[in-house]
């Protein structure tokens, strides 16, 4: 294990991560992923592998434009960042779930989730989501 990967490295390296996500700044979150890494929602049944993540997120980016994260608790060991978090979002553009779509309610919604991301030499290596996507489909009127 490199020193990049010690949890001290790894408490700024996912602080810059989560800040660059607060900042829907692409460019950031691309230069902070292994070339090889692997994006995952599993509650949304989405998975994107290297280069295919930056146009992966950017969708999410232009389905919630105001979407903030706020990390609730945060594990930090050798290699691996785990982390609980609530997003918040206002339901300003069409939003899908594979067969579902919900137009836009123009609601304040938030939702929580929790991510697994290992890292290699300093950089995220997987990055494994798991949200609450009932809630969003609830929220955005898709589920009673």
């Amino acid at each position: 294990m490199s020193d990049q990967d010690a949890p001290q490295s790894l408490e700024g390296a996912i602080a810059r991560y989560n800040d660059a996500w607060n900042a829907h700044d692409l460019d950031a979150i691309m230069a902070m992923h292994a070339p090889d890494m692997v994006f995952e929602n599993h509650t949304a049944g989405e998975r994107a592998e290297g280069e295919a993540a930056r146009a992966h997120i950017g969708s999410i980016f232009d389905t919630w434009p105001d979407i903030e994260f706020t990390t609730r608790r945060l594990y930090v060991r050798d290699g691996l960042v785990v982390q609980e978090w609530t997003a918040t979002a206002t339901h300003a553009n069409e939003m899908r779930r594979g067969d579902l779509i919900a137009e836009p309610t123009g609601k304040t919604i938030s939702w929580d989730g929790l991510d697994v991301i290992p890292f290699e030499g300093g950089l995220v290596k997987r990055k494994d989501v798991y949200s609450d996507s009932v809630s969003i489909l609830r929220q955005v009127g898709l589920l009673d």
